[in-house]
């Protein structure tokens, strides 16, 4: 799983929006990529919604039914 990451990581922005001047440009564009993969990104296997979202909902349910972790 984290290889596939790695491979999406490297193809939408590494490959796709380089070459880099500088260290600090890809820091800013990774924090920007992982900000859109975890909080914008629709995510297809979980109802088309952003991967925060769905967690946030998951444990608020949990949490609503009592259930702890």
């Amino acid at each position: 799983m984290a290889e596939s990451g790695i491979g999406l990581y490297k193809a939408e922005l590494i490959w796709r929006r380089g070459p880099w001047r500088t260290v600090d440009q890809l820091e800013i564009a990774t924090l920007e990529y992982i900000d859109w993969f975890n909080h914008r990104r629709l995510h297809g296997a979980i109802g088309h919604v952003p991967p925060a979202e769905f967690e946030e909902a998951f444990y608020g349910s949990r949490t609503e039914q009592g259930i702890k972790g």
